[in-house]
This record gives structure tokens, sequence and C-alpha cells, in this order.
């Protein structure tokens, strides 16, 4: 299996023959400019944390030239079929599960707004905990630190964690760092930072925290792939 990093919180799973895509912000992030176009993806799945325009991104491209399954919150589903007449869709909420041939979705909790660039409500901000040829990746989305993560840690044996730790809008890097001691990955990849001047923040705080903490960051530059 492998994972693609697009930059901001855009990632891309190689799985069983099947191509996830994660929050499809590239029209308009500048860490993938020359790297990858929106043209250029075409998913099996795509999987969306919540709708703002960061993470729902070139959604309405994709579902045009791709048609692949977009797996979200019931909100989410319901748009795209009101808004754009898409019906692929499996709706999800807070807490399920489902298993598909490719693998197992979590759908998990997260604390943090969503809407449309419309103003249309777009439900739960949420996560993933995906199950994929035997290995677990937790994908938190948007958040702030939660005390629930450490049953997450408990539960599940997390191979590899997307966190955010751009500040301001989600939790910033030392707060993440408290989450990696409730998660207990074994790799962590940092997202959602350096897109825009409101999460503009010095890496090495991140990184040294880890460090102080007993622990070992992964950081992803866009476009790079790590082989789990």
């Amino acid at each position: 299996m492998t994972i693609t990093y697009f930059g901001h919180s855009a990632l891309q799973i190689e799985t069983n023959g099947t191509t996830l895509l994660v929050d499809p912000f590239i029209t308009g992030n500048k860490h993938v400019q020359g790297v990858v176009t929106a043209g250029e993806l075409s998913p099996d799945v795509l999987l969306l944390t919540h709708a703002h325009g960061d993470h729902w991104g070139d959604t309405p491209s994709i579902i045009e030239r791709a048609a692949p399954l977009v797996v979200a919150d019931f909100e989410i589903t319901s748009y795209l079929g009101r808004a754009h007449e898409y019906e692929n869709v499996h709706p999800m909420n807070t807490g399920g599960a489902w298993d598909f041939e490719w693998g197992r979705v979590v759908r998990t909790y997260a604390r943090h707004s969503s809407s449309f660039l419309d103003g249309t409500y777009g439900g739960l901000a949420g996560g993933f905990l995906l199950e994929l040829e035997g290995k677990t990746i937790y994908n938190s989305g948007d958040t702030c630190a939660f005390a629930e993560m450490a049953w997450l840690g408990e539960d599940y044996e997390i191979d590899l964690a997307f966190l955010p730790i751009g500040d301001d809008f989600t939790m910033g890097p030392e707060e993440a760092v408290r989450c990696v001691e409730m998660l207990g990955p074994k790799q962590t990849v940092p997202v959602h930072y350096d897109t825009f001047p409101y999460i503009e923040v010095d890496i090495s705080r991140f990184t040294d925290a880890m460090e102080e903490a007993g622990f070992s960051a992964r950081v992803m530059a866009p476009g790079e792939t790590l082989t789990l």
C-alpha cells in the first residue's frame, strides 16, 4: 500500500487495486503547484472529512470526470444529491463503521465546524480510521485534541496518523503531540499547515516537541509517497 501526500490535508492511498483520495483540495493549493493537477486524479473512492472549501476542494470536477464512490457524512452526501444530482455515495455518521470490499472505514469524531461555501450546513466534521491490508491509518480531519482519542489508542493499533498542526483553525503543534501521546501511532505525519497566512507555523515546533516527548515525526513533502 502506498500513501501520497498532496499538501494541506489531501492524501491519495493505493490499496488492493483501489485508489482512495481524501480531501481533494488541489486547485488553489500552493503546495502542489507543479506536482499534480486535479485533472490528473481519478480515484475510485473519495473520502471527505468535512465540507469546508480547503477539504471539499475539487470534489465537483472529480465526481464529474471520474465518478468515484463518495464516502462522507450524511449531510455532505445529501448535498451532493441536491446540488450536483450525484448519487454514487455512501453516507456515514460519527461512530459508524462499514466494511467495503477494499477495506474497513470507521467515521471518527472531530471538534470542528463544517459548512459549504454557500453557507449550507455540512453536518458534523469528522475523521476516518481506515483498516487496509492489515494496517490502520488514522486521519483526524480538522480538530483540536479531545480525550476520546485515548480510546482510539486503546482500541486500535494505529500504524500511521495524519494530524493537523497549523493552529488558529485547528490545534497547533504542541497540542498535536498530546494527541500522539493518546493515540500511540507508529508514525505521525503533520498536515494542514503553511497553506495560508493564518496557519503558517515553524515545522520545528512540531518536530522538536515530538522529540522532547520521545516520538519522531514523519514530515512529508508535497508529492512524496510512503509505503506502508
